[in-house]
């Protein structure tokens, strides 16, 4: 599994492979010439490392399937990913202290926890990280949500805008 990745994707069972291609397609279409992507062992994810900005990324993964919807065929969902670390309490929290600077003084954010692999409970998580950021927290309708995916050894977190994970399809059916 690539160690230093900058996305997640999730797609149905037993077509991790397919959504490589199809990851490394679309990073290609957004213009990365060069994207990588691998299977997690996880069934059903996989992640991948681009040369552009992740967040950038997903915005034009967003104008590729209004405009073209039929070329994302596995991918259920993508998220960018800003930061990895390693799947331990104390280096999440730290990041998690570093995002907080990001956050405008009237923004609100809530953390999301998805683990897969850990002995880490999400309550755990959630305490280390919230008490790390003195904005206030808006479980129903955060400016940014901070989000913590836990892949078994490694840890992908971001600081992002509900707007920033691309859902395909959510956005097929609008």
């Amino acid at each position: 599994m690539l160690t230093n990745f900058n996305l997640i994707g999730s797609t149905t069972r037993g077509n991790e492979r397919q959504m490589c291609y199809e990851l490394n397609f679309l990073l290609r279409e957004a213009g990365d010439p060069q994207p990588l992507s691998d299977r997690t062992g996880i069934r059903g994810l996989v992640v991948g490392k681009t040369n552009l900005n992740p967040i950038e990324a997903i915005e034009k993964f967003h104008e590729i399937l209004q405009a073209h919807p039929y070329e994302f065929r596995y991918a259920i969902r993508i998220i960018p990913i800003q930061k990895v670390v390693h799947t331990n309490l104390a280096e999440i929290k730290q990041a998690a202290a570093e995002f907080s600077v990001k956050l405008a003084e009237n923004e609100t954010f809530r953390v999301t926890v998805e683990k897969r692999f850990t002995e880490l409970h999400s309550r755990e998580l959630i305490e280390a990280t919230a008490t790390t950021i003195p904005n206030k927290v808006n479980l129903k309708n955060p400016d940014k949500i901070l989000l913590i995916e836990i892949l078994g050894d490694y840890t992908g977190i971001s600081l992002l805008r509900p707007t920033d994970i691309i859902s395909v399809l959510k956005e097929k059916m609008l």
